[in-house]
């Protein structure tokens, strides 16, 4: 896994042992999605669709799907719904690219838009936690 900051924004890259299509799917399906991130989510993968994910029962990021382009492209606004965070519901951006990579997948995630440092290191923290997760349950 490789990963990166910028000022403003956080970059992570991670090959998986699984198809694109195989990938996409851990994005844009609920069941899917809480095998590697969250307790529970509704996510609706269409432009304008709600996309909400429970991290823990008490924290909740939320935003709308911007751009949904199967099997390679995702793109939703983000933020949280707590008040304990800098980032309000749909206030940054995540977009996840899936490449073809021999037999598997090349995942890259950029979250731009984060208001700062802090809330740069934190996320990064986050997506390095949960985007390997990703790589071994859709790998499976």
């Amino acid at each position: 896994m490789a990963s990166a900051e910028t000022e403003q924004a956080v970059e992570v890259e991670v090959r998986i042992a699984a198809s694109p299509e195989t990938v996409f799917d851990f994005l844009v399906e609920p069941d899917k999605m809480v095998q590697w991130m969250g307790r529970s989510a509704i996510l609706e993968p269409r432009p304008g669709g709600t996309f909400r994910c429970d991290m823990n029962g008490r924290d909740i990021a939320r935003g709308e799907f911007v751009e949904v382009d199967p099997p390679r492209r995702a793109v939703f606004t983000w933020g949280w719904e707590a008040g304990g965070f800098p980032i309000a519901p749909g206030a940054s951006t995540v977009e996840i690219l899936l490449e073809p990579d021999r037999d598997g997948t090349l995942l890259r995630l950029i979250h731009s838009g984060l208001p700062g440092a802090e809330a740069v290191r934190r996320h990064r923290v986050g997506w390095e936690t949960f985007i390997p997760r990703l790589a071994e349950t859709a790998g499976e």
